[in-house]
């Protein structure tokens, strides 16, 4: 018969190997984060000030607080049952985050928490750890905890918690360059969390109110990554899967054509990287968003599907379904709901490519008479672009020409179809379209041009002001100068 023994892991290397399960700034305070709102927190603030004697980042809630008892659990490893029947709102899975996401990225970890007017602290200090190479944690009493940073702005109910000797946050960098490094990071733990938590700072999680969140004294403003209050937004409609006695949703939208979107708009949305590399699938448990981009190797990311977004949502007791990380950062769905995505990619990927060559499509409509380029397609000779050579402009010039130059200016326009650099204008235009412009945009040299337009046009286009208006509109030179078009417009008027 077998002998049994006890075989407890060494508390210094386990805890040294823990530190290193891939957290990154953003995710480990996005962990901490879960912590205080399962609490019922309905305003979070982070703080990080690293010029001080004793840097320090802290993390506090007014959420429903912890006991003695509630503490010494919660900074236990492992600490949860992740068999248990969790509630349906409960943001955390396996009882570590607030150990591993801590310890991860410093090495003295001090929770405080204020309950029914009780003040309780605990700390893990990893040299303790490692010194007795045992689990061992500090409970503070109260004159300690009044000595602690931040202390001050931990309110009548709820949790601060405290990272001291962040060793991984900024290295043994000082002064100037200490504070360009935390700014940085700073600025991508906001972005993180305006996106992860967009729903509960928007006010759409129906079993909580309005979270408020704030990085340094600044308020974080939820990203939607689906612009769902653009009216050019397309919404697929909402799908339901059934595994078991518990319901997935799924739900395609496509975004609009940069076009559409405000300066101000567009710019917020490449701040979150391309449109590009955000296509794909956004997974969201209990409305906390823990996984998204790419289309879980069902397709490869692809120019025509960058403007489709799937919205993925279940419930936390389909956990086991979906093979949720420590970090919560990582899934993979079940068969029911990946079978359903490869049926339905076909219909978002095109719904996502028209959005694009809609645009191409309406230069040869009725509703555009006057289209520069033909697009000529063939099984045998492929795609090629050829200038109109019945486009207004060029019937005008065509005929100020004697022959030799009629067919010097054929010659040119055929060379300027041949020459199209397709490949680098497409990948300009997929780096950033807003960036890529036809029209100096100088208010003089748009109204230069304009004046010209109106020279060289036929007087039946010119001499009518909503012909002319639609014909301008059709060249697309002026589209980031329209002010200035009505402007001249309205003084050609009077």
């Amino acid at each position: 018969m077998p002998r049994e023994i006890r075989l407890p892991p060494s508390a210094a290397s386990l805890s040294a190997s823990m530190r290193d399960i891939g957290y990154s700034l953003e995710t480990a305070i996005a962990d901490l984060v879960d912590n205080s709102i399962s609490a019922g927190a309905g305003k979070i603030d982070v703080y990080c000030i690293p010029d001080a004697d004793q840097p320090t980042l802290a993390i506090i809630d007014n959420g429903q607080g912890m006991g003695n008892n509630e503490i010494i659990h919660a900074m236990r490893h492992g600490g949860a049952d992740r068999n248990r029947m969790r509630s349906s709102h409960d943001l955390g899975k396996f009882g570590l985050g607030l150990k591993t996401a801590s310890l991860s990225q410093c090495r003295h970890l001090t929770v405080v928490s204020r309950k029914n007017g009780q003040l309780n602290a605990a700390e893990w200090n990893l040299d303790v750890v490692e010194h007795s190479d045992d689990w061992i944690i500090s409970l503070l009493d109260e004159e300690e905890i009044y000595s602690l940073p931040f202390f001050d702005e931990l309110p009548e109910q709820g949790t601060l918690v405290l990272w001291r000797n962040l060793d991984r946050l900024f290295g043994n960098t000082k002064g100037q360059e200490r504070q360009r490094i935390v700014s940085k990071k700073l600025a991508a733990v906001t972005q993180h969390l305006a996106l992860v938590f967009h729903q509960f700072m928007k006010g759409d999680v129906p079993w909580c109110s309005r979270l408020k969140i704030s990085v340094n004294g600044h308020r974080v403003k939820a990203f939607d990554p689906f612009c769902r209050d653009h009216t050019a937004t397309q919404r697929l409609p909402l799908e339901r899967i059934s595994i078991g006695s518990h319901e997935v949703r799924l739900q395609g939208y496509i975004l609009p054509h940069h076009s559409k979107l405000s300066v101000q708009k567009y710019d917020l949305y490449k701040t979150y990287s391309s449109f590009f590399e955000n296509q794909g699938v956004y997974v969201y448990r209990n409305c906390r968003l823990v996984a998204w981009g790419g289309w879980f190797r069902l397709i490869s990311k692809n120019k025509a599907a960058q403007l489709a977004r799937v919205r993925i949502d279940f419930p936390s007791s389909l956990d086991r379904w979906w093979t949720i990380d420590i970090k919560k950062s990582r899934v993979q769905p079940p068969r029911p709901v990946r079978d359903r995505l490869n049926q339905i990619l076909d219909k978002i990927t095109i719904r996502s490519k028209r959005v694009y060559t809609g645009r191409g499509q309406r230069l040869i409509s009725e509703k555009n008479p006057y289209p520069l380029w033909e697009r000529f397609s063939d099984s045998t000779k492929g795609v090629r672009y050829v200038l109109n050579a019945d486009h207004p402009l060029v019937q005008e010039l065509d005929q100020q020409l004697n022959q030799v130059g009629q067919s010097q200016l054929k010659l040119l326009l055929d060379r300027i179809g041949e020459d199209l650099p397709v490949e680098m204008i497409s990948i300009d235009w997929n780096d950033d379209p807003k960036q890529v412009h036809t029209l100096s945009r100088k208010e003089k040299i748009v109204m230069e041009r304009l004046q010209l337009l109106s020279d060289t046009l036929p007087e039946r286009i010119c001499s009518d002001a909503d012909k002319f208006r639609d014909f301008i509109r059709t060249t697309h030179l002026f589209d980031q100068h329209w002010n200035i078009v009505e402007n001249y417009l309205g003084g050609r008027q009077t």
